[in-house]
């Protein structure tokens, strides 16, 4: 299963979110790889979208952290939802 999740460009994160009643999911913070736990400011775009440079697709989250825009994905695959986001470089 490791191996399934290896991909030198995407990286899978957890992430805390809020789910309202009509079913909008908004991330309010993900944990990256390394430990480190950040705050989304804000969330700037939802749309579909495929990730050119990780592969996947899903819902594309154009979010702001720390004044920054980067991009979350919510993919679903085989009924299984998870959050990636795309490496730098």
């Amino acid at each position: 299963m490791e191996d399934l999740l290896r991909n030198d460009y995407k990286v899978y994160v957890e992430v805390l979110e809020k789910r309202a009643k009509d079913g909008i999911i908004t991330p309010l913070a993900f944990v990256w790889e390394d430990g480190r736990k950040y705050a989304i400011d804000g969330v700037i775009d939802i749309r579909k979208a495929a990730s050119l440079k990780a592969g996947g697709a899903g819902l594309r989250y154009t979010v702001k952290i720390a004044g920054n825009a980067r991009f979350m994905f919510l993919e679903e695959d085989r009924g299984v939802r998870r959050w990636f986001m795309e490496k730098k470089g």
